[in-house]
């Protein structure tokens, strides 16, 4: 494959990115789609940011569905023990100064509190809230195309158009063009390509544009993993990025979510949080600067495996795990060689710590870490706890 000037440039500032200032750098936690009573969850957004907090993240993004959390909106607590207990614990927890309700008609009405409110009551130096939208429509009213608009500072219509891959390619117009529009750092994602298999491969290659989609979504209607005649997310990336690089397009990022809902009752029938997130490996915790280091690549996903070092640097991609007691670890070099049409494990080590040289023979290659520890609350009955590194391409100095 011919390696063009402009990947080239693009790859330089990935490397770049990942190496010269690695002290200064700090690698920061965080989820990019959640939801809580503003759409279809079953909590209120503040109990939703606690649970984050409690659980060590710093940084979370309520991605509802259709909305920014603006305008005014009462939540009418479900006539049941569950749902009523968990209002009174949204009570004490937050105070009667705090909570906005009312009793009508034998039911509680709860004020849900705006964006700004739930940010000036939450965030902190340790903690920043994001501002997000999942933009969603349904193709021809029942095909499911859901994009999240991550530090999305006006609303966003979802589209009207014809096929999937034109909804999310004016999904995806619209969030770019406020960017340049407004002059503020965002981005957007394809979320679950295989809910509902509405997203094809075809689909994903025909975007112009998007530099994110996410490889692991911890919905239980998701199929990450796909099926004997769909194949999984980790595949159609691999797939995506082959694709893209045929046309100098600069490659498509993996991330991993919880994509929650579900917050009192828990299990493999359920969307829970803490399934899936991403590292950012960041200046700061702000918003710009977790923006500028995603779309530098310097990001990985995780359903439970941590990366005490991940260096790309002379064409060399370096991981260490962050090893667990009684872990072992597998990483493998997932790749693809010039002129082929398939990804392949390149190389297998077994072991926490592990390097590979990214040649000129290769049209990219990235990492997957599997941890011998089942996961906590899975995906799926059997999940190993999981990451997944970035694509790399060979620099030529």
């Amino acid at each position: 494959m011919k390696i063009t000037l402009s990947a080239v440039v693009l790859v330089i500032v990935l490397f770049n990115a990942c190496s010269p200032h690695e002290k200064e750098l700090t690698w920061y936690k965080g989820n990019l789609h959640t939801h809580t009573y503003w759409s279809d969850g079953d909590e209120f957004p503040e109990m939703v940011l606690d649970w984050y907090i409690s659980n060590g993240y710093d940084f979370i993004a309520l991605s509802d569905h259709n909305t920014l959390a603006r305008e005014e909106k009462w939540n009418v607590i479900i006539k049941s023990p569950l749902y009523e207990e968990s209002f009174q614990k949204y009570l004490e927890r937050f105070g009667k100064e705090w909570v906005v309700y009312k009793n009508d008609t034998g039911r509680t009405q709860v004020k849900l509190k705006t964006f700004e409110e739930y940010k000036t009551k939450m965030q902190d130096d340790n903690f920043l809230i994001i501002p997000s939208e999942e933009i969603t429509n349904y193709v021809d009213g029942k095909i499911p195309v859901h994009v999240n608009a991550t530090n999305a500072q006006e609303f966003i219509a979802p589209p009207n158009a014809a096929t999937v891959a034109e909804t999310m390619q004016q999904s995806v117009d619209a969030v770019l063009q406020q960017r340049e529009r407004t002059g503020v750092p965002m981005f957007p994602h394809i979320n679950h390509p295989n809910f509902f298999w509405a997203v094809t491969l075809e689909d994903m290659i025909s975007l112009k544009g998007e530099r994110f989609f996410e490889v692991y979504n911890g919905h239980m209607l998701v199929r990450n993993y796909g099926d004997s005649v769909h194949m999984g997310t980790e595949e159609m990336w691999d797939k995506i990025n082959i694709a893209y690089a045929k046309r100098d397009q600069p490659f498509m990022y993996g991330l991993a979510s919880d994509d929650s809902h579900n917050y009192h009752q828990f299990g493999v029938a359920f969307a829970n949080a803490g399934r899936g997130w991403i590292m950012v490996q960041a200046k700061s915790l702000r918003t710009e600067d977790l923006i500028e280091a995603m779309e530098a690549g310097k990001v990985y996903a995780s359903t439970g495996v941590t990366l005490k070092e991940l260096v790309v640097k002379n064409n060399e991609i370096k991981i260490e795990v962050a090893k667990e007691e009684q872990a072992e670890y597998t990483i493998e070099f997932i790749g693809v060689k010039n002129g082929e049409s398939e990804s392949r494990v390149i190389e297998t080590i077994h072991g926490s710590e592990g390097g590979f040289n990214v040649t000129a023979d290769y049209v990219f290659v990235r990492a997957r870490i599997t941890s011998t520890k089942l996961k906590p609350n899975p995906f799926q009955e059997g999940d190993f706890e999981m990451a997944w590194t970035q694509p790399v391409s060979f620099i030529k100095y």
